[in-house]
């Protein structure tokens, strides 16, 4: 049969058991478009793209063009684009990765000025972590930098509410088919995101999560990104396969320091003992990322944020601020003009540590309360 040269015959490829992102970029390269892939002889294929017999036959013995058309179908009806890499609006930074994703599916939009950073850490985030992931992931959308994580629960779920609460932009790699909400606890999430960036993923409609599609969906994070910060982290964390994809394309890495006595901080500390920046701020990563950018969008995004100053945090006020809870007034009531170090607050107020970390976030959002430098908090003035 006569084999047009379109979407189809790219999603058909990828489709062929034995076709890798590797294995695609070969074809690719010795072919030029899938259609022609699908036309080359059993030897061809053998000699020229050096697949393997049976890889080279299942090309061959391809049937699943129906297949191919209902899952262009399907993504058009569920508003859906699939991107090939040979697509002007395909990620430049992500093509150039050595197994970069033939295709992409994305629900919700990509742009070309982004400026993303990858956030990622450990599923069971300690208070301390889910707070800092937020407070620096709102500093970095404030700063116009889009945050990329996962979708995992604990610091990646942190990282893209942080980024929705600085009004920014954020994109969430899966490693499951777009159709399909992993965690499903992540529903309302997940939609927000695509509301307010994009969801993305290499795999097809209906792919369930599978363990080996996690470390196979990092190299996208760290792909799409300019650096990669893992906030917490065990000593066998999946982030650190993140942060050594990160190291392999050539991507800066940052960590947050943790307590030496935790073990979710072991492999954060480690990164930091191989070379990672260590990270206080949202500056720590601008002044390291802010310099690989020469296009005109990151002149005016070093205007915008301006001289790199620790002290110097975006505002987060309102002129109408959202009234206070019951909780958050009683904290409230502790902290002055004077900075307070947030172990003193936890004592004063008789809370749980977990508590009043989770209600100084919520006041900071809400523009009542600074953060400094050190931890350390106090009245913003309206």
């Amino acid at each position: 049969m006569a084999i047009s040269d379109d979407l189809t015959t790219w999603v058909a490829l990828k489709s062929v058991e034995g076709v890798g992102s590797v294995a695609f970029r070969n074809l690719l390269a010795a072919y030029g478009t899938p259609r022609r892939v699908f036309e080359a002889s059993l030897p061809e294929l053998e000699q020229t793209a050096g697949l393997n017999h049976r890889t080279a036959r299942n090309i061959k013995d391809f049937r699943g063009w129906e297949q191919a058309r209902a899952e262009i179908a399907r993504a058009r009806s569920e508003g859906v684009s699939i991107v090939t890499s040979g697509d002007p609006a395909y990620p430049d930074r992500l093509r150039r990765i050595y197994d970069y994703p033939p295709l992409l599916y994305i629900k919700g939009t990509l742009t070309t000025e982004d400026i993303p950073v990858a956030v990622v850490g450990s599923r069971n985030a300690s208070p301390y972590g889910r707070y800092v992931t937020e407070r620096l992931c709102r500093e970095l959308a404030y700063r116009g930098v889009t945050v990329v994580s996962g979708l995992a629960r604990g610091i990646d779920t942190c990282a893209h509410r942080g980024a929705l609460s600085g009004r920014g932009r954020t994109i969430a790699v899966m490693g499951c088919g777009i159709d399909v909400i992993y965690p499903p606890d992540n529903r309302k999430l997940h939609g927000e995101i695509v509301a307010g960036g994009a969801v993305v993923t290499e795999f097809p409609f209906g792919t369930e999560p599978d363990r080996p599609h996690f470390p196979a969906r990092n190299r996208i994070i760290s792909g799409l990104s300019l650096g990669v910060l893992i906030v917490e982290a065990g000593e066998k964390s999946g982030s650190l396969i993140t942060a050594r994809c990160a190291l392999d394309q050539g991507r800066e890495v940052f960590a947050v320091p943790g307590s030496i006595d935790l073990p979710g901080s072991r492999g954060t500390n480690k990164l930091l003992r191989q070379g990672a920046k260590l990270v206080e701020s949202a500056e720590d990563i601008l002044e390291e990322i802010l310099p690989q950018l020469e296009s005109p969008l990151a002149v005016r995004q070093k205007e915008k944020t301006g001289p790199v100053a620790r002290s110097d945090r975006p505002s987060a006020a309102t002129p109408d601020r959202e009234p206070l809870t019951e909780k958050e007034s009683r904290l409230l009531g502790f902290i002055t003009e004077k900075p307070l170090d947030a172990d003193s607050i936890i004592n004063r107020s008789g809370l749980a540590a977990a508590e009043v970390l989770a209600t100084l976030l919520s006041l900071e959002l809400k523009g009542y309360v600074l953060q400094l430098p050190g931890k350390l908090f106090k009245l913003r003035k309206p």
